[in-house]
């Protein structure tokens, strides 16, 4: 019935089909994760950076209380971009203060640019979509800078600008404090404009104009509303989680999910542990955690000396004090209920690596893998885990662009 030729074809057409189907699932995520533009939108790593010990092109095998993130575990992770976030914790407003914040936020983009140059091999600073997806054709990684706390602006609005041209392409407004741009959603006084300032907003439209990200992590739920409002480009929410599996006031409530939706915005999943699972309350190593927090934010400008020794009672209190994370699992059941909220077009991942993110089995950015494997057990499709390793976000970043090109001609 069959001729020879056609046999042979039936037969190598059999063999091809087993041989797809016998792939185990660990194989199957990896070919998809690869085939991926995959982008983490916020990491600390910038400080690690100002350690001279720290030599980012060189692997790091992961300890507790170690870095998360360096070029070589990029690679093995499958991660071809990634924001480094120059951040500035909130202090008090006081001339002095504000002027030392960009003095550090200055450092620590200074550091980025020094790292990749000396490594320009492994990685490059990235300023647009395009670099990205050039820069992994190149089988580099692709950084971009983003900077967490608009503290260092102050009230001088020229300063917005000033970090556009430094190569910052998202400004988180706040942090857990309020500042002269808007109220935090964690500031222990409450608010202090119900949302954006007057200034916050001029910040908002000069973000637009540029095309500066906006980023609503950390932001009170007032702010978000306000920024939503006035905003003429979509924005993110670069490492934040969803408010009902979490019920943390830093994650995004599912009205406030539909609201970013309905911008076009993407919220990047965050798996630092107390923003996946509530912390336990009563453990010493929450107490401990409090108390170290909360002597940071009382200091007003500190020395080097005592910057250092800050970071290494922070890295200590990881090794004496060892948290019981959350699993991928936990982490990606936020993934689930945004996806049933508002669909599989406004989801990404914003680790917050070396800045307290990581679980269990995705301790560092060389596991990054193990969230595809998750996503493709609960069914997600090759194109799904694509939007959710960059494509969504790397849309919302192309319109933002596009939109301050417009606005320019």
């Amino acid at each position: 019935m069959f001729g020879k030729s056609n046999k042979l074809l039936i037969v190598s057409m059999f063999l091809l089909f087993c041989f797809a189907s016998c792939k185990t699932q660990e194989e199957k995520a990896a070919e998809i994760h690869n085939h991926a533009f995959t982008i983490d939108t916020h990491v600390d790593t910038p400080y690690q950076l100002l350690n001279k010990d720290f030599n980012i092109s060189e692997y790091h095998a992961y300890k507790r209380g170690g870095s998360c993130v360096d070029f070589p575990r990029m690679k093995k992770g499958g991660l071809d971009g990634i924001f480094f976030a120059a951040f500035t914790s909130q202090r008090d407003r006081s001339a002095e203060n504000i002027q030392f914040a960009r003095e550090k936020a200055d450092e620590l983009i200074d550091s980025i640019y020094a790292a990749c140059d000396k490594y320009s091999e492994l990685a490059e600073v990235a300023l647009n979509v395009a670099d990205g997806y050039r820069l992994e054709k190149e089988g580099k990684r692709a950084i971009y800078i983003g900077l967490e706390n608009g503290f260092p602006i102050g009230t001088e609005i020229s300063e917005v600008e000033r970090y556009f041209k430094k190569g910052v392409r998202y400004i988180t407004l706040c942090h857990t404090s309020n500042n002269d741009i808007c109220d935090s959603s964690t500031d222990s006084h409450g608010a202090e404009f119900d949302g954006l300032s007057k200034f916050g907003e001029e910040v908002v439209k000069e973000m637009n104009r540029l095309g500066i990200l906006i980023d609503v992590s950390h932001i009170s739920d007032s702010s978000f509303y306000d920024v939503i409002k006035l905003t003429t480009s979509p924005v993110i929410a670069s490492h934040s989680c969803a408010r009902a599996i979490c019920d943390n006031p830093r994650n995004l409530s599912d009205e406030m999910l539909k609201a970013l939706a309905e911008n076009g915005g993407v919220i990047q999943m965050c798996i630092l542990d107390d923003y996946v699972k509530a912390p336990d309350k009563n453990s010493e190593r929450y107490e401990k955690e409090m108390e170290l927090r909360e002597r940071y934010r009382k200091m007003g400008k500190v020395t080097k000396e005592e910057e250092q020794k800050i970071w290494a009672e922070w890295k200590q209190l990881q090794i004496d004090y060892p948290k019981n994370k959350p699993t991928v699992a936990d982490a990606v059941d936020h993934i689930d209920h945004i996806v049933k909220v508002i669909g599989i077009d406004y989801v990404g991942i914003g680790t917050d690596f070396d800045g307290g993110g990581g679980l269990k089995d995705c301790a560092d950015v060389s596991q990054m893998m193990n969230i595809t494997i998750e996503l493709l057990k609960r069914g997600y499709s090759r194109e799904d885990i694509h939007k959710i390793w960059g494509g969504n976000f790397m849309r919302v970043f192309k319109q933002v662009e596009n939109l301050a090109e417009k606005a320019k001609a």
